[in-house]
Formats: C-alpha cells, sequence, structure tokens
C-alpha cells in the first residue's frame, strides 16, 4: 500500500536535492572546511528528510491508514503501525 498523492516527482526531486547537499557535505570535509560550516550543512540535511519523511507520513495517514479504518479493515493494527512508525520517525 503506498500512495504519494501526487507527490511522488516533489518528493523525488527534495531527495535529490538532498543527496547533492551529501555529497557537498563529503567535499566540505574532503576539503577541511571548518566544523560549523559543515555541522550547518548536516543540519540543513537533516531539516530536509525531516521534511520529506513528514510529507510521505501525512500521505500515508490520508490515504492508507484513512481508508483501512473507513472500511473496517484492520482498523486497530493500521493506527500501532502508524504509531510505531510515527515513534521511529520522531527519534
Amino acid at each position: 500500500m503506498s500512495s504519494y498523492c501526487g507527490n511522488k516527482k516533489d518528493l523525488i526531486t527534495r531527495l535529490k536535492r538532498v543527496e547533492g547537499q551529501i555529497r557537498g557535505i563529503q567535499n566540505m570535509i574532503d576539503d577541511e572546511k571548518y566544523c560549523v560550516e559543515v555541522l550547518t550543512q548536516i543540519a540543513a540535511v537533516k531539516g530536509a528528510l525531516n521534511k520529506v519523511g513528514m510529507s510521505i507520513l501525512e500521505s500515508h495517514t490520508h490515504g492508507c491508514v484513512k481508508d483501512a479504518v473507513d472500511v473496517g479493515e484492520e482498523g486497530d493494527e493500521v493506527i500501532s503501525e502508524l504509531m510505531d512508525v510515527i515513534f521511529k520517525f520522531t527519534k
């Protein structure tokens, strides 16, 4: 079950941007850039990944979870699964 509610292209674009940021961080370390500059870029990557994750979580909740609860199929199981993934994601 996966539906990205039309966000797939946006998610891929964001992930490619993160990929570029990671390569940039690797280059910064290779070039021995100032630690604070590297840490700032790492924080930016974490923020970008968090946005991607929240977008997927929102789509999952409004799509898969809502559908399962609406039809009464495995509602409690789906909600438990959702809570598990929220706890993992927010650690």
